[in-house]
């Protein structure tokens, strides 16, 4: 009888133990769920605190290793508020990729992750730590750039056709950005300026002056020749205006260093002056125009239009996405919580 009983006891608590588990494990499951809270809330989706935190953990690293005099808290909050507002834009993006059927596949987003790391001249590992610097791994780079080209589909359908560039804007653009007008006594110069390099040995400074005059006179018959001034500018000038093709715009006698003035005094539009010696190097100079109310062309219409029309309709482009993504969350839900 007392066995009979013990058996029918421990079948009970065979049968009781599953029971036992799922409640003891529950509160642990429960828990878990707890922590991946939703942070944010966009139409029918939402964005979970893992995947935010997922999204921000390099990018904290990066903060806490490049910028130590920073109130590292701080940093992260804001970094943590801008990630999540990229996130938001991305869900937006995908959700109306969505309704248009467009779509991004693995082959465009492997073709434009290889196309920037060989505009970048890096290896796949140098890439890869060059990303890590910046805070990202390569998935999330990789989800940046799947964003970019549904981004830059989706402008096709939305915003692209409707930008529309006329020949007034060009010509308007071109008056004010490739013509300036000289009044009466100002001097519109170009200038080129090679230095030599800097040595207590008197007669080795001797030796680079030498060199670099040959140098300078060199450049100076290819101007005299007939080749561009500002392409020389840009590839042989050791000056700052050199990134400016040599523009270094309009003067009057009376704002010239006297040796720049003695220079270029006599000139007429479209000479070049002798080469002279200043303390830092060789010069010479083109005069564009001295003449009253002369209008100065820096690049003909035809030779600029082009590039004008890529400038406008960049700056339109710009303009007309930063408004699209407005009403995209104009018209969505989104609640943070």
């Amino acid at each position: 009888m007392k066995q009979c009983t013990h058996r029918l006891k421990w079948t009970y608590i065979r049968r009781l133990l599953p029971i036992l588990l799922i409640c003891l494990l529950n509160p642990l499951y429960l828990s878990a769920e707890v922590v991946d809270k939703v942070v944010a809330v966009v139409n029918n989706e939402v964005i979970t605190l893992s995947e935010l935190e997922e999204e921000t953990t390099g990018l904290f690293r990066s903060i806490t290793q490049n910028n130590p005099d920073v109130p590292i808290l701080k940093a992260m909050e804001e970094a943590r508020e801008v990630t999540l507002n990229n996130m938001i834009e991305r869900q937006l993006i995908q959700q109306k990729a969505k309704k248009y059927n467009v779509s991004v596949t693995d082959q465009d987003i492997n073709g434009a992750y290889e196309n920037m790391r060989s505009r970048m001249s890096l290896n796949p590992t140098e890439f890869r730590e060059k990303l890590e610097k910046s805070g990202m791994t390569e998935e999330s780079y990789r989800n940046k750039l799947k964003t970019q080209i549904l981004q830059s589909r989706l402008l096709g359908y939305d915003v692209r056709s409707k930008i529309i560039i006329t020949e007034e804007m060009i010509l308007d653009y071109y008056d004010e950005n490739y013509t300036s007008r000289v009044d009466k006594g100002s001097y519109y110069l170009l200038q080129m300026g090679f230095t030599w390099p800097k040595t207590d040995d008197l007669e080795k400074m001797a030796v680079n002056k030498q060199e670099t005059l040959k140098r300078t006179e060199r450049v100076y018959n290819l101007v005299k020749n007939g080749q561009e001034f500002r392409l020389l500018a840009e590839k042989f000038s050791d000056l700052p205006s050199a990134s400016d093709g040599g523009d270094i715009g309009i003067f009057t006698l009376d704002e010239m260093a006297p040796t720049m003035r003695d220079a270029v005094a006599a000139l007429k539009p479209g000479e070049l002056s002798k080469i002279i010696d200043t303390p830092a190097g060789y010069q010479f100079f083109k005069l564009l125009s001295g003449e009253e109310n002369a209008i100065v062309v820096t690049a003909s219409f035809e030779a600029a239009r082009e590039e004008i029309r890529s400038k406008l309709f960049e700056e339109k482009l710009k303009a007309a996405y930063s408004e699209w993504v407005i009403k995209l969350k104009e018209d969505a839900y989104i609640q943070k919580l």
